[in-house]
């Protein structure tokens, strides 16, 4: 039997907080082939006691594993990143390097920049991805995905489309390049988020 490697994701804090607010932080665990990683300086960036209190219990439980950062060349690449972008960012990024990992995360201009040049654009997902990588596993359906996403808005994080069911229907006729890249100059549909500011807040 051949066992198929799971593709480890470093986790940046605006994911984590989306998935708070609509309660799916345990989906994460059961999305199959992927493991998603919080390096600790994600966590120390999670300030709000509900959402600590909520990450700390996913990890306890096995949906999230924490990861330092102890290499010396990741740590200098996380010393220099960390100049420009997000210490949780930077993290993320200085470990995606280092190990071959990807990135879920919905941060934009310079770390979407710097992200893509140094993995590549096939390296970053976001929280719609995790929601259609959900759906196709029939964890959650369309509806409840919508009405997620609905949530998500409440809490100032737009997504770019009106449906999930929009989304599906470029995925089936294979438009879309879910959990590969973000945006595709070929895709129907873009799944970049538009937070006004990461949705800590509901």
């Amino acid at each position: 039997m051949t066992l198929t490697r799971a593709r480890i994701v470093a986790t940046d804090a605006n994911i984590i907080i989306n998935l708070f607010h609509v309660g799916r932080l345990d989906l994460c665990e059961l999305i199959p082939g992927y493991e998603l990683v919080v390096p600790d300086h994600v966590r120390e960036e999670i300030l709000l006691p509900a959402e600590r209190t909520a990450l700390d219990g996913a990890i306890a439980r096995g949906v999230f594993r924490l990861e330092a950062i102890t290499n010396l060349e990741t740590i200098a690449l996380f010393s220099e990143l960390r100049s420009h972008i997000g210490r949780g960012e930077a993290a993320c990024l200085a470990m995606a390097v280092e190990k071959g990992w990807s990135i879920a995360s919905d941060e934009k201009r310079r770390f979407r920049r710097e992200a893509e040049a140094r993995l590549g654009r096939g390296r970053l997902i976001g929280t719609a991805d995790l929601f259609v990588l959900a759906i196709r596993a029939e964890l959650i359906s369309v509806e409840e995905a919508d009405a997620d996403k609905a949530t998500l808005e409440r809490c100032r994080f737009k997504l770019p489309f009106e449906s999930f069911r929009d989304v599906m229907a470029a995925d089936e006729r294979g438009e879309l390049r879910v959990a590969q890249t973000q945006h595709e100059p070929s895709a129907a549909l873009s799944l970049v988020g538009h937070p006004g500011e990461p949705s800590r807040r509901s």
